[in-house]
């Protein structure tokens, strides 16, 4: 709807604005909806949420109804509101599947979801649900122009849940529990496989099974890490101790 709208002048929405007895309700559902977005692009974000509201209550079932959606969720966006945003970003995608603003309110949702992130070592969960969010959007719009963006902010966010479970195995470690460090350090490398996490958590594995006698296990990483990370600044290191590994066994064979 909003990209067929011709509209109202800078001048006609001033007039508007600035007027003691304007009063917005007596505005047709395409004079309101310009208004309401006149608003919006002065940043009025709170006055502006509040018009699109009224529009989908005044108006519903208008071809006004899905721009007034979207940018009644952006305007809880761009207050930081995320949670409300999101709430509103899904209500158009559920309710209004057709609506040309459907691949941005999914990218969108996602992004509300990005700005409920938290530092890694606190809970994840609206990491996680980022993470589905961009996924769908990429699944969804393939040829959208934002997917390269979505696929970048993945990898972030994977990174910050690779960062949280590598650390999270490090310090089992250091506490001597030593099956749930490793079992955290597998979870790094093949969940976040390609994050710089994983190599870091190979490279530690192997150390702890060393430690814990468990050559061939060990030999085993070791042979996983040479093949998958070429080019680790460990891995002349961990070629160091494959070869040491496979001549103990050489000699224990014997």
């Amino acid at each position: 709807m909003l990209k067929n709208l011709i509209y109202f002048s800078i001048v006609a929405v001033i007039a508007w604005s600035c007027g003691s007895s304007f009063n917005s309700t007596e505005l047709n559902q395409t004079e309101r909806l310009q208004y309401a977005l006149g608003l919006y692009q002065d940043e009025d974000y709170l006055d502006a949420a509040n018009e699109f509201e009224a529009i989908l209550l005044q108006f519903p079932g208008s071809s006004v109804v899905d721009d007034a959606q979207y940018y009644l969720a952006m305007c809880r966006y761009q207050r930081e509101e995320f949670i409300i945003a999101a709430y509103e970003f899904s209500k158009l995608i559920k309710n209004m599947p057709a609506s040309e603003f459907v691949p941005q309110a999914q990218f969108m949702l996602a992004e509300s979801y990005y700005g409920l992130s938290p530092d890694y070592n606190l809970d994840q969960s609206y990491t996680k649900k980022a993470i589905e969010e961009y996924q769908a959007f990429i699944d969804f719009f393939p040829l959208n122009e934002k997917v390269n963006e979505a696929e970048q902010k993945i990898n972030e966010l994977n990174q910050k849940l690779a960062h949280k479970d590598y650390d999270i195995a490090v310090i089992y470690e250091k506490l001597d529990y030593h099956t749930a460090a490793l079992k955290y350090f597998d979870v790094v490398i093949e969940t976040y496989h390609d994050t710089r996490y994983a190599p870091m958590a190979s490279y530690k594995k192997i150390h702890l099974l060393i430690e814990r006698e468990r050559e061939d296990e060990a030999l085993a990483e070791a042979k996983r890490f040479l093949s998958t990370y070429p080019d680790d600044e460990n891995y002349n290191e961990v070629e160091e101790i494959k070869n040491s590994l496979e001549g103990s066994s050489s000699i224990s064979s014997n």
